[in-house]
């Protein structure tokens, strides 16, 4: 996992080639226009722009969630977001089977850590990385890149 701000982006952008690409996304959009939807940006990588209410932390375990086919960025454009995370080889209790179709595992975990994303701030969550997003009691609008490893 890793935690930081826009203005530091550069430093990842080695990571995954389409890393560059999220990033400049970013930095050449205009953020505030953008609606609940979902952007195919190239084959393999795709954005979810979203502006929903906070949910409470029960809520989120709910779906305390890893991805094995993806790697998420995940945006803060305005708000104050908390995310619980714990690594994968520490969750032993699955909830359900890993989805193919939506490349998704739940667990029935408690996080190791919550951390606090605020405007202009990402977190890039690896296939080892169980997170559970959104936790918040205002509105969160923010974007959701789905990177194909």
């Amino acid at each position: 996992m890793i935690i930081d701000s826009i203005e530091n982006a550069f430093k990842y952008q080695h990571l995954h080639p389409q890393f560059a690409k999220a990033f400049q996304y970013i930095l050449n959009t205009d953020l505030d226009l953008l609606d609940n939807e979902t952007i195919l940006l190239e084959d393999g990588l795709k954005v979810m722009a979203s502006q929903k209410m906070g949910k409470t932390t029960a809520e989120s375990l709910e779906k305390f969630e890893c991805h094995n086919q993806n790697i998420d960025i995940q945006f803060c454009i305005k708000g104050n977001e908390s995310i619980g995370w714990k690594p994968r080889q520490k969750c032993r209790h699955p909830k359900g089977e890993y989805s193919v179709e939506k490349d998704v595992l739940f667990f029935d975990e408690t996080p190791d850590m919550f951390f606090k994303l605020t405007d202009g701030q990402f977190a890039i969550f690896f296939p080892e990385d169980v997170h559970a997003p959104m936790i918040g009691d205002e509105l969160i609008k923010k974007l959701v890149f789905k990177v194909k490893i």
